[in-house]
């Protein structure tokens, strides 16, 4: 609770200026994506990819994560805290061709599934649901957790969890 002079502030009020001024990724995650064309507040047009991709519903979820992140092509390598750290990228055009594929895993898992790239060099494709959950997927779904947390996973080579058919 707050009181006239300051005299007593509540821990949110106290700590605000901190929560607000806390990085968004950590050094290693941050120099990783900066390295491969990111950074903050990048905003690029997807108009192409929403043409192209015609044959994939495209949620507001592909939206987001396209616009801040297509194009990129990361280049991590060596080992990570559970699988190997290996480049991705993000370009929904990796996946034309794979319509099929992607509306069989979407129907089997009960989701809508978009491509939004590529990882292990073409083993796997990367997908995003309507709910921000992003996917390693290819005959089968990998959960990476929802946009940020998944680009963690990515760059320290966390491996995902293998999603159980419901």
């Amino acid at each position: 609770m707050r009181e006239l002079c300051g005299a007593s502030l509540s821990l949110q009020d106290r700590f605000q200026d901190e929560i607000l001024m806390m990085p968004r990724f950590s050094s290693e995650i941050e120099g990783a994506l900066r390295a491969a064309g990111w950074f903050p507040g990048r905003q690029v047009d997807i108009s192409a990819w929403r043409n192209s991709m015609q044959g994939f519903p495209m949620h507001v979820a592909a939206e987001e994560i396209l616009r801040e992140f297509g194009g990129i092509h990361v280049q991590v390598s060596g080992p990570g805290v559970t699988c190997m750290r290996t480049p991705f990228e993000f370009d929904p055009e990796l996946a034309v061709g794979e319509e099929d594929r992607f509306l069989e895993l979407s129907r089997r898992f009960d989701c809508s599934l978009f491509p939004v790239g590529m990882k292990d060099s073409g083993d796997f494709f990367l997908a995003i649901d309507e709910d921000g959950t992003v996917y390693a997927l290819m005959n089968w779904l990998f959960s990476l957790g929802h946009g940020d947390d998944a680009l963690e996973r990515l760059v320290t080579g966390v491996a995902g969890e293998r999603v159980r058919t419901p």
